[in-house]
Parts: C-alpha cells; sequence; structure tokens
C-alpha cells in the first residue's frame, strides 16, 4: 500500500487552491464582459463590420478586449493594490469617472432608441419606444439598487447563459436572403485607417475611467481572486460578443442609415432584418440580447455609482450635506436624469453614433492618461483645466475634419489631446514622476480635508493674518488664518494663582472669549433680543498639556472641526512659542428655538456666517513647520 508523503500532500493541496482561486477568479468574467457590452460596443461592432470592414471590426475589438485585459493585468499586480490605488486617485478624478458612467448610459439609451425601437416597431408611436426603453432603466435601477455587486456577479453569469442562447437563436432564425446587394463605399473620413489611432487610443484607454471596472477589481482583490485572471477571461468573453454582434451584422445584410452629420451607419442592420420579416422567435431572441446588454450596463452604473458617491461623501464635510440626507446625495438617480436629458439632446440632433466615440479619443484622452500614469504609481502634476481644454480643442479639430471631409484632421485630432499629457506620457515612458518633489498637485476635485498638524507633531500656527469680516471692528490681537480664527493674549498677575502659574480655568475662559469673537466676526448682525433660536454648549472637553507664567504670550486658535444636521463641533489648541501646545480640545453647539427649546437644525444664517471658514482643503490651511528654536524650546 502506497502513502502519500508530506511534501506531495502539500503540493496537492496548493495545486487544489490554485485550481479553486482561478474558477473564483474566472467567475467575476461574465459581469466584467456584460458591464462593457454596452451602446457603443454592442451597436458599433454591427455598424464597422459593414463601413470598414473585417480589418476595421479587428482593431476596434481587439483594442477593447485587450485593453479590458491589460486594466486587469494592471491592477492584478502584486506590487498593487487596487484599494489603495483608488483610495489615492479616487477623490482626485471626479469629472472623468462621472462622465464616463453617464457617457455609457447615455448612449446606450441613444443607440436603442436609434437603431431598435424604430426599426422593429414602425407601426407604432414613438412612445411605446421610449416606454419599453424606460422599462430596462427601471428594471436595471431596481436590481442595482437592492444588490451588492457579488450578487451582481452570480445574476450575470445567469444573464451570461441567456445572452448565448438568444445569440444562438436569433442567428439560427436569421430571415435568408440578407446578403448586400451592393458593396459599401465608405468616404475617406470613415476609413479604418482615419480611424486607426482614435480607436486604439480611445477604446485601449476606456476601462481606466470606468467606476464599474475599478469597483470590481477592488471587490475582486478582498475576495482573494486575481483580478488580471478575471479581466482576461472577460476580455476574451467581451471578445466573443463583439464578434457574435459582427456575424449576426453579416449575415443580417447591410442597413444604412445617414445621420444628419452625413456620416453612414450600419448599427441598424440586424434590427431591420429582422423586421422585413415581421414577428418572430428571431426578432425576440434579439430583443432579449439588446435587453441584456442594457440591463447589465444599467445595474452595473447603479451600483457603481452609489458605491463611489457614497465613498466620496463620506468624508466631506460640505454644508450642503447638513440639509441633504446621505441617501439623496449619493443617490445614482441623479447623474442618471443627467444621462437622459443627454440622450434627449443626441436624439435631437440626431448625429451618427460615430460622432458620439469622438470624446473618448479627444475630450478625456488627457485626464485618463494622468489617471493611468498615477495607477503605475507614477504622479505627475495633474491640471484637470488643461487637459480638458487641449482635450477640447481636439474635439473641435475632430469635428472639423469629420464633417468637413479632411480625413487627416481626424487622427491628428487624437494627437492633439496627447499634447495636453505630455508630462504624464514621460512620467510613463521614463518611468519617474515629473512632479517636482514636495509640490501638491493639483485635484479634480473634492478630497477629504487635510487637518493641520497640531504644535505637538511638529507644527506651529503661521502669525495671525487679520482679514477683512463682516465685523470692522475686530482688533490686530485677533483675525483670521485659513480657517482657524487666531486670538492672542498675553496673562498678567491676575491670570495666575497663588503659585505663580496661570490659573487652570483662564485657560478654558481664553478659548470661550475667541469662541465669541469668532461668532462676532462671522455674525455680526446677531442680536440675542430678536433672534428665534439660542446658541447652547453641549459639551466641552480640554486637555491640558504644558503650563505657562505671566506675560508669557499665548495664542488661542479656533476653527469648525465638524457638523452634522444638529450639531457644530469646534477645535481649539492653546500654544505658545517657548512651551509649544499648552493644550487642545473641542466643544459642541446646538441650536434649539427660543420659545420652545426644542432641538434646531444648523439654522441657515449660521451655514452662512460660518461658510467661508467650513473645513475644505485649501492649502493655505495646512500648517506649516515649527521653527528650529521653538522645536528645541518644547
Amino acid at each position: 500500500m502506497y502513502f502519500a508523503g508530506p511534501s506531495e500532500t502539500n503540493f496537492e493541496a496548493g495545486l487544489s487552491m490554485m485550481r479553486t482561486r482561478f474558477l473564483r477568479s474566472l467567475s467575476w468574467a461574465p459581469t466584467i464582459s456584460l458591464s462593457w457590452m454596452w451602446g457603443l460596443g454592442f451597436f458599433y461592432s454591427m455598424h464597422i463590420v459593414w463601413i470598414q470592414g473585417w480589418t476595421g471590426f479587428w482593431v476596434f475589438a481587439l483594442a477593447n478586449a485587450i485593453g479590458l485585459a491589460l486594466f486587469g493585468c494592471v491592477l492584478g499586480s502584486a506590487r498593487r493594490d487596487p484599494e489603495t490605488v483608488f483610495g489615492r486617485i479616487g477623490p482626485r478624478f471626479v469629472s472623468i469617472f462621472l462622465l464616463c458612467q453617464i457617457g455609457a448610459v447615455a448612449i446606450t439609451l441613444f443607440s436603442i432608441g436609434a437603431y431598435v425601437w424604430p426599426l422593429l416597431l414602425p407601426g407604432e408611436s414613438a412612445s411605446t419606444g421610449l416606454a419599453l426603453t424606460a422599462l430596462m432603466v427601471v428594471f436595471g435601477c431596481a436590481v442595482g439598487h437592492t444588490s451588492t455587486l457579488r450578487r451582481l456577479r452570480f445574476l450575470h453569469i445567469g444573464y451570461l447563459a441567456l445572452a448565448l442562447a438568444a445569440i444562438a437563436v436569433a442567428w439560427g432564425f436569421m430571415p435568408e436572403g440578407g446578403a448586400s446587394p451592393v458593396a459599401i463605399e465608405p468616404p475617406a473620413t470613415l476609413s479604418v485607417w482615419t480611424f486607426l489611432l482614435p480607436t486604439l487610443v480611445g477604446f485601449a484607454l476606456g476601462p481606466w475611467g470606468d467606476l464599474q471596472h475599478w469597483q470590481r477589481a477592488i471587490e475582486i482583490r478582498r475576495s482573494g481572486a486575481s483580478p488580471a485572471i478575471a479581466y482576461v477571461g472577460g476580455g476574451v468573453i467581451f471578445l466573443g460578443f463583439l464578434i457574435a454582434n459582427a456575424v449576426l451584422a453579416r449575415s443580417a445584410g447591410a442597413f444604412i442609415q445617414v445621420g444628419t452629420d452625413g456620416a453612414i451607419g450600419a448599427q441598424a442592420s440586424v434590427a431591420a432584418r429582422f423586421a422585413s420579416e415581421g414577428f418572430g422567435i428571431g426578432m425576440v431572441a434579439f430583443v432579449v440580447w439588446v435587453a441584456i446588454a442594457a440591463v447589465t450596463t444599467i445595474d452595473s452604473f447603479y451600483c457603481a455609482t452609489r458605491w463611489y458617491l457614497s465613498s466620496l461623501l463620506s468624508g466631506s464635510m460640505h454644508p450642503a450635506l447638513a440639509f441633504v440626507p446621505v441617501a439623496a446625495a449619493t443617490s445614482p438617480l441623479w447623474l442618471l436624469a443627467v444621462a437622459v436629458a443627454a440622450t434627449g439632446v443626441m436624439s435631437a440632433f440626431g448625429l451618427s453614433q460615430t460622432a458620439y466615440m469622438m470624446p473618448y479619443a479627444t475630450l478625456l484622452v488627457g485626464v485618463t492618461v494622468c489617471l493611468f500614469a498615477e495607477c503605475l504609481g507614477r504622479p505627475t502634476r495633474f491640471d484637470a483645466l488643461t487637459c480638458y481644454l487641449w482635450g477640447l480643442a481636439a474635439a473641435l479639430v475632430f469635428f472639423v475634419g469629420y464633417r468637413g471631409d479632411l480625413p487627416l484632421l481626424v487622427p491628428v485630432s487624437t494627437l492633439i489631446a496627447l499634447v495636453g499629457t505630455i508630462r504624464p506620457l514621460q512620467a510613463i515612458v521614463g518611468g519617474r514622476s515629473q512632479a517636482p518633489a514636495g509640490l501638491a498637485t493639483v485635484r479634480d476635485g473634492p478630497t477629504p480635508h487635510p487637518i493641520a498638524a497640531s504644535p505637538s507633531n511638529a507644527v506651529l500656527a503661521r502669525p495671525a493674518s487679520v482679514i477683512t469680516t463682516a465685523n470692522s471692528n475686530g482688533g490686530p490681537a485677533h483675525g483670521f488664518d485659513g480657517q482657524w480664527f487666531v486670538m492672542q493674549i498675553t496673562p498678567t498677575y491676575d491670570d495666575t494663582n497663588s503659585v505663580g502659574n496661570v490659573y487652570f480655568a483662564n485657560y478654558v475662559r481664553w478659548v470661550g472669549k475667541a469662541r465669541e469673537l469668532f461668532f462676532n466676526a462671522c455674525m455680526p448682525a446677531f442680536e440675542l433680543e430678536t433672534t428665534r433660536y439660542y446658541v447652547l454648549t453641549k459639551s466641552f472637553q480640554h486637555d491640558f498639556r504644558r503650563e505657562i507664567a505671566e506675560f508669557e504670550p499665548a495664542t488661542i486658535r479656533i476653527r469648525i472641526a465638524s457638523h452634522n444636521r444638529k450639531f457644530v463641533t469646534l477645535g481649539h489648541e492653546i500654544v505658545s512659542e517657548r512651551h509649544g501646545l499648552l493644550g487642545r480640545g473641542e466643544q459642541d453647539l446646538m441650536f434649539v428655538d427660543r420659545e420652545s427649546f426644542k432641538p434646531l437644525d444648523i439654522p441657515a444664517d449660521i451655514i452662512r456666517g460660518f461658510l467661508p471658514f467650513w473645513p475644505s482643503s485649501r492649502p493655505q490651511d495646512v500648517a506649516v513647520p515649527v521653527p528650529d528654536e521653538v522645536r528645541k524650546a518644547s
């Protein structure tokens, strides 16, 4: 009888774990592929196989699939944690993430409204098509609202099986005689060589600006699976979907539409072919496949956007959040409304779908390249406005070439967009950051407030610089230094006890004095006789660190530290040049009705008065290093 040794047993156990991890990783592939199968890819694959032939199709399809796989491989590196990377870049690249979500939904809804319902339901009113599209949107939102990403993964596995069955039925029941009777000769502005660079750049970089993929990559790593394996598998399935749609289009024959921009398009070929034979099994199967692509786009959009907004606003201290419920502020329905409005504008213009790939190859290129450089660990000076201005210039050049029959301008437009990314491209190619040491990068969106370090952490407040406030009676001994209100005081014998040091209660009194001066500077018109509410101290806490004697100047600093709907927390510090931090603490303020003494939400005039000094990420609010002489003294 043979008994396996310890080394063989360990090898088999390791092999089993690898197999399990591989299969767990591949289980994410269906949701990755379906979430990327939105309107542009779905219908563009049907269009390009007729307009640019199989050569153009393979350029488009491989750029998409390889870009998807590379996204997972880069973030799947053992040296990178997607969650850590996104925690660093998420608050800085708000615009690209939200624009890409709006674009994905808008182009999907536009494409369904332009290339499906008008052909499948020619005798019905436009409202019928709108109602069917709305049904897909509502269903997708309902699924996204009630499902976590892990639940969506299993749901999308079922959708994948249903999609494959629908594609097979649609192909099997395709009406015969669909070959195109004439060869299609597209203009030079639509040739494969004209669109080669925009296609490669736009679609290969696409996944980096998509929140849905960031959420998936993070969740895959959290679950112990491999983003690289998952995304390579997802890229293969996605490539299969594109090939299937191209085959359906070639089997159906070319149905050419002309947009108001004069561009020809074959996106509606399959729908037109089924519509020519009337209602049938093949048409139903095709509608099911369209619905699956649309619903998985919407539910993924809903889930990813809610996840992103929740993480973005969880650390925000913007005063508006004191009045807007968190559930409303983080709801994807706001972005969905913007996407629906954009769909209406797109439909009104009547441009071809080809025109709507333009932003991905021009307007968004610069910001996406900067984002990619950050993900590689090679951050650069990021100026969102510069990137978007170069991108806008590139978009206009694209439009002129596209509409003016000047094919050379189409690839040139993408090159112009890349001009705004010279520094990040140098960082990517050269393998080093182009940002000067110690120089903060420019942010593209709200970021958590970097709390100024305290004197105990080797920083002190800068000398107070008195600013002009609503009350002009303030003297030079107090004023604002960024978000800190600073009051300087020199204790005398009146402030000391029998031992000779300042009596402990005076520190609390000084904080109270600073608070009253802060209120007076922010709200000089506040009158106790006419006010509708009272400001009460709910709690006060102070941690004593060191003491001073008479004639040793001290500085009391007070600022708004946090808030919610009911309370405002003020943080304070007392420092001296000789001894450093003397003490710090905080106090909670509440607001009550003058007559009933019932607690109130933060009054509007308090918000208006405090607004200029609400916590933010302004550079001037960061404390400066302590001078050497002060550090030595402390």
